[in-house]
Parts: C-alpha cells; structure tokens; sequence
C-alpha cells in the first residue's frame, strides 16, 4: 500500500501506566540495535490496528488493548534487503500493555526495554516518533 511514493506501515505504541507515569516499551532493531517500535507492513484480511497488535506480539512479546485509530504517523528511510532505500510512512497505534509474555518469536533477535516517556521520546531516532512518544505525557493521552 502507497501513500504517495511513500510506503505504509503500521506501528504498536507500547506503554502502561507505573505510579502515576507513563512508561513506553521500546525494542531494538534487529540491524543497527537502535531503539525502535514494533511495526511492519499492512496484512492482508486483518485490520491495520490488530496488524499493529500482532507485531507487539511477534516483535516484543506484547499483549493488551490496541487503539482502533493512529494517534499519528512518522516517516522514514527503510533500506531494503537489496539495499535499496524505501521512503515509508508508519501509522501508530498506541497499545496499553497488560501483559508481557516469556517467549515470542523474535525474542532471541530484539532486546525491549521500558522507559520514560522523555527517555523513550530521546532514544529514537525520527523526530515525528519522538514528539508522538512525547505526546503520551499529555494528560489527555490515551
């Protein structure tokens, strides 16, 4: 799926509530480790909040409620397995953790790590992301 000449991909936001905070999930990728959200691109026959959902699963060993709509999107530049550079545009869909499993098929290739919302909004790389991370410290986020 296109949106211009950008690619679409959808993204799990994890977080949970610890003390009062917001707290935000964050995975490693499995090329450059650099701190990321669990995303991939749409599925066929399953609707792109619960596609967001299964890749929390898959990605991090998630589980919990899914927001129906993105609070947003961010872009960036996905290198291809032949190398060449694809423009991608992600919706988000903020998931409220309840559960984090044991084991999960990328388990052995990702590391997670919970953060705060600020040092979550820092450790990724595209700005857009950041300041939705950073949006989840409003009182009136999800």
């Amino acid at each position: 799926m296109f949106r211009g000449e950008r690619r679409l991909q959808i993204a799990a936001l994890p977080f949970r509530r610890e003390d009062g905070e917001v707290r935000v999930l964050l995975i490693s990728s499995r090329g450059t480790k650099r701190w990321v959200v669990p995303k991939g691109w749409p599925m066929r026959g399953r609707l792109p909040h619960h596609a967001a959902a299964l890749e929390a699963l898959e990605e991090a060993g998630l589980v919990g409620r899914i927001a129906v709509a993105p609070i947003g999107f961010y872009t960036y530049p996905k290198r291809l397995k032949t190398g060449a550079i694809q423009p991608c545009e992600v919706d988000v869909y903020p998931l409220e953790v309840a559960k984090e499993r044991k084991v999960w098929p990328e388990k052995g290739q990702r590391t997670r790590r919970w953060f705060s919302v600020a040092d979550a909004a820092a450790a990724v790389a595209e700005p857009e992301l950041s300041r939705l991370i950073a949006a989840l410290a409003e009182p009136s986020s999800p």
